[in-house]
């Protein structure tokens, strides 16, 4: 019996420890970033991506949907520990959470009919443009196509955005060009829509790419996730994920 105790404590003492679980906020209506799968489990690259830094940071990933206008303030309510979720890293959210390094960055564009006649925001008088609620890209449609007279409609998830572009009750979208051809435009319903006017990188509004959100004051969390965001870029794991939903590399520059 003696010997028996002295025998796990010596394996309890060998045995690796494991940190806690690592809960990530996710908005699952953002195809191919994050969406479900038929049998309902969460998928897309912020999932893959997530797994992969949870993999280096030795952390299981617990995934915790929330819909995208309360992230923040589920994240402050520590909710979840972080938000892994297509999170642009502008100046007025890192006023109340910190990110990480920046892991992709895609332009957004105007989504409207083939046949649409739009040059810019002095010609959307008269659209009627959804958006996500939240989004840098509705602050993008309201700063930019309301005061030429469009008007702007926010809704709670972007794939109800596209149900009202199919049913007659808009007329397009401001969204992120590789989620709108992921979640819209590929699609049956999208097929007599396209992208309208340049590409959009505005700083004041998209902020500098996509990053992790967490809370401040985490030094030791954000340094890990930093590494770990370096090294699946450097030894292919990152590579091998942007594979399986894009054919460029969305990182960008």
């Amino acid at each position: 019996m003696r010997k028996t105790l002295i025998a796990l404590a010596v394996a309890a003492i060998a045995a690796p420890a494991f940190a806690a679980d690592l809960k990530v906020a996710v908005d699952p209506t953002y195809e191919p970033f994050t969406f479900k799968t038929p049998q309902g489990d969460v998928t897309g690259f912020d999932v893959d991506i997530a797994k992969a830094v949870c993999e280096q940071i030795k952390r299981k990933c617990v995934f915790v949907e929330q819909v995208w206008d309360s992230m923040i303030p589920g994240l402050q309510a520590k909710k979840y520990d972080v938000i892994v979720s297509s999170m642009s890293m502008t100046d007025e959210r890192r006023r109340v959470v910190d990110f990480s390094d920046r892991y992709y960055k895609t332009p957004s564009a105007v989504v409207l009919k083939k046949s649409a006649e739009y040059k810019g925001p002095a010609s959307a008088k008269g659209l009627k443009i959804g958006v996500l609620k939240g989004s840098t890209q509705e602050k993008w449609a309201n700063g930019e196509l309301k005061p030429a007279g469009a008007t702007i409609v926010p809704y709670e998830a972007q794939d109800q955005v596209y149900l009202d572009i199919k049913s007659g009750r808009l007329d397009g979208t401001v969204a992120d060009k590789v989620e709108v051809n992921g979640g819209f435009l590929r699609k049956p319903e999208g097929a007599d829509y396209g992208y309208k006017g340049p590409d959009q990188y505005e700083t004041k509004y998209y902020g500098d790419g996509i990053g992790i959100a967490m809370r401040k004051n985490q030094g030791d969390l954000k340094k890990q996730i930093n590494e770990a965001i370096k090294t699946i870029r450097s030894n292919g794991t990152y590579a091998t994920i942007a594979k399986k939903y894009f054919d460029f590399d969305p990182y960008g520059n």
